[in-house]
């Protein structure tokens, strides 16, 4: 996205209210940047040749489909359930996208049909990944803590041992992939979608001059509310813990997990509630100490972009909001894709 050329920056034609300022969000994804508005996602990924294809489809959250879901720690745990399914749809079309030609030639070489994801294989991706993170994030620091800290019965002790073996199985895991060079690439568009989105929240501007002048570093990602999750989990946990070891006496590793397993998705929507709260104050001194841990760890989730994958998070964001010329001229299409030529050289 240039200042000048076919893809070119414009005003916002929608109404601004400062006391209620339009929200976005955003994904990394394969070689692109998922956006998402108020009614709408879409999600721009740059082909080998340069061009970049964008996908906006009509989006209407479970949230607002069903009202009673929006209530407090509640619609936290539903969203974080939704955008998993969004984001591993996402990561799925991207990941087509971005090796679409590679694909075509193997097909025109074997005379196979190109192979796409069905819904079960999207079902199951969805179910091993919640399974891993459930067993590498949850299961073994309970297993680690229980058999080599003798701190059982003393449920503060046990949750803050599990919970920064939690941490630093996060942070161990987070620096790891971060070393890996598609990881590193999709870290880039992570910092894009997080330029873009200040450019956008700061001056209601989606010009590549504006959004390149932020910092990748944003209170309302993701990688903060992992962090905050840990934090949360270990006060949930203990918690519990305390109320278990009253009532029985005891507590051991299988009633640990049992009783935690459940409070994930309460844990999930505590710390929506916690993040979304320090966002809106993060002008604040204790606001600023409140999402600092966060910020500091997307020092390793985000990197610099450069122009190209700057302009790929700016094309995904114009189309979300409704700036892309196709979204009036096919408002009534839940789906459509484009193609934008691509602007910035190689």
């Amino acid at each position: 996205m240039k200042d000048q050329g076919k893809v070119k920056a414009c005003a916002l034609p929608i109404q601004y209210d400062p006391e209620k300022p339009m929200q976005v969000g955003g994904q990394a994804v394969m070689e692109g940047v998922m956006m998402r508005a108020p009614g709408a996602v879409a999600t721009a990924v740059r082909k080998p040749n340069g061009d970049i294809v964008v996908k906006r489809e009509i989006f209407k959250s479970w949230l607002e489909t069903y009202k009673w879901l929006a209530t407090p720690v509640l619609r936290g745990a539903v969203g974080l359930i939704e955008m998993m399914i969004l984001g591993i749809k996402t990561l799925n079309w991207s990941a087509e996208i971005a090796v679409e030609e590679e694909e075509k030639a193997k097909a025109e070489k074997t005379g196979k049909p190109m192979k796409k994801q069905s819904n079960i294989e999207l079902v199951l991706t969805l179910a091993v990944s919640l399974i891993l993170g459930v067993a590498i994030f949850f299961a073994i620091p309970l297993v680690l803590t229980t058999f080599f800290f003798d701190v059982a019965n003393s449920a503060i002790a046990f949750n803050l041992i599990s919970g920064g073996i939690r941490v630093t199985l996060l942070l161990l895991y987070m620096w790891g992939i971060s070393k890996l060079p598609d990881v590193f690439r999709l870290f880039q568009y992570h910092g894009a979608e997080h330029k873009s989105i200040f450019a956008f929240e700061e001056e209601m501007s989606v010009e590549l001059s504006r959004a390149r002048s932020y910092t990748t570093l944003h209170p309302r990602c993701g990688t903060s509310f992992l962090l905050i999750v840990m934090v949360t989990a270990i006060i949930s946990f203990a918690f519990v813990d305390t109320l278990i070891i009253y009532m029985l006496g005891y507590i051991n590793l299988p009633i640990r997990i049992l009783s935690h397993l459940p409070l994930i998705p309460v844990v999930g929507g505590l710390s929506y509630e916690i993040i979304k709260f320090s966002a809106k104050h993060t002008e604040t001194s204790w606001g600023k100490i409140l999402v600092a841990p966060g910020l500091w760890l997307q020092l390793i989730t985000t990197k610099e972009p450069d122009d190209q994958q700057l302009e790929v998070a700016l094309v995904a964001l114009k189309s979300a909001i409704g700036l892309d010329p196709l979204t009036l001229l096919k408002e009534d299409e839940p789906v459509y894709t484009r193609v934008y030529p691509a602007e910035i050289p190689a």
